[in-house]
C-alpha cells in the first residue's frame, strides 16, 4: 500500500486513541491476534498475544465506563492527554509497520492524530452536547461507538 495511505490510517488510528485512548491498542491486539494485521516478527509482535489482547481490552472497558463518571477528568488534562499520545503512537506505529512502513513513522502520524481527536473530540462532545440539550453520557456513548468502530474499520482498511 502507498506510505501515505498507510501513515493516515495511522493518523486515524491515533484519533482513536484521542476519543478514548485505550480503545486503539485494544483494536490493533485484537486485529494482530486475529491475523487481520500482521505484526509477527516485529518488535511490536506482543500486541498479538493473548495477554495484549486481554490486558488492553479490559482496560479499554474499564475506562468506556470511567469516562462516563462525573468526577473523570478532560481527555486534555495532563495524564489523559499524556495517555492518549502514547496510545496513538503505539497504535500508529503498529499501523505502520504491518504494512512495512517504519514503525517511527506511524508513530508520529499517531501522535498527530491523537492530538487531533483529543482536541477534536472534545469540541465536538460539548458543543453537540450544549447544542441538542442532551446529557453528556449519551453523546458519550456514540462517541465510544464512533471510537470502536473507526478503529476496526481502520484496520480492514489497512
Amino acid at each position: 500500500m502507498n506510505t501515505n495511505v498507510v501513515l493516515a490510517l495511522a493518523v486515524g488510528i491515533g484519533i482513536v486513541a484521542g476519543l478514548r485512548s485505550l480503545t486503539a491498542p485494544a483494536v490493533v491486539s485484537w486485529m494482530a491476534y486475529l491475523h487481520v494485521i500482521d505484526l509477527r516478527g516485529s518488535h511490536l509482535s506482543f500486541m498479538g498475544s493473548t495477554a495484549a489482547v486481554a490486558v488492553f481490552t479490559l482496560l479499554a472497558l474499564l475506562e468506556l465506563v470511567g469516562d462516563k463518571l462525573p468526577k473523570t477528568p478532560s481527555r486534555t488534562a495532563a495524564v489523559g492527554l499524556t495517555a492518549r499520545i502514547l496510545m496513538g503512537a503505539l497504535s500508529g506505529g503498529a499501523f505502520a509497520r504491518a504494512d512495512g512502513v517504519s514503525s517511527k513513522l506511524g508513530a508520529v502520524a499517531g501522535i498527530v492524530g491523537a492530538l487531533i481527536g483529543a482536541y477534536g473530540g472534545y469540541q465536538v462532545r460539548t458543543r453537540t452536547v450544549k447544542a441538542l440539550h442532551a446529557p453528556d453520557y449519551v453523546i458519550a456513548l456514540l462517541e465510544d461507538a464512533v471510537a470502536i468502530g473507526g478503529g476496526i474499520l481502520l484496520a480492514l482498511l489497512l
